[in-house]
């Protein structure tokens, strides 16, 4: 019932430690789920960030018990709000890399992810028709 879209990350700076996944996940069923961790090939440990602002300033930190997916809703992990933080690189993340992993949910178990490895500072991509896509050497526009 649990349905990922989007998958990706950035790239990291060389010599760099840690790097951070984004991606969409719907639960598509009718009982309430939540992720409960995250596993990467690509690094040492993985866990489940939150972003916040405590005393005007931005923290980062694992979310206790796991994210909330209540029945219907679509959550979406990305730069400056949720996101899976992958530290103890085993090498860093560069364009074009594809970086698998595993989600586990409380009810769905264990799903396959593969992280689309985006530019350094690059935007989370969109895949709704009638959007705007930037294209590398212009815009293109959606029909």
């Amino acid at each position: 019932a649990i349905v990922i879209s989007n998958p990706w990350a950035r790239a990291t700076p060389s010599g760099a430690t840690a790097g951070a996944g984004y991606f969409t996940v719907t639960n598509t069923g009718t009982t309430p789920d939540r992720l409960v961790a995250a596993t990467s090939e690509a690094a040492s440990n993985a866990d489940i960030h939150e972003m916040s602002m405590a005393n005007g300033m931005m923290q980062m930190r694992p979310l206790k018990g796991g994210l909330e997916l209540k029945p219907g809703a679509t959550v979406q992990l990305k730069p400056g709000g949720e996101h899976v933080m992958m530290t103890g690189l085993k090498q860093p993340f560069k364009k074009g890399d594809h970086i698998k992993g595993t989600l586990t949910f409380e009810k769905a178990g264990k799903v396959d992810i593969e992280y689309d490895v985006q530019a350094v500072g690059a935007p989370a991509p969109t895949n709704t028709p009638g959007n705007t896509m930037q294209m590398p050497g212009g815009t293109m526009h959606m029909h």
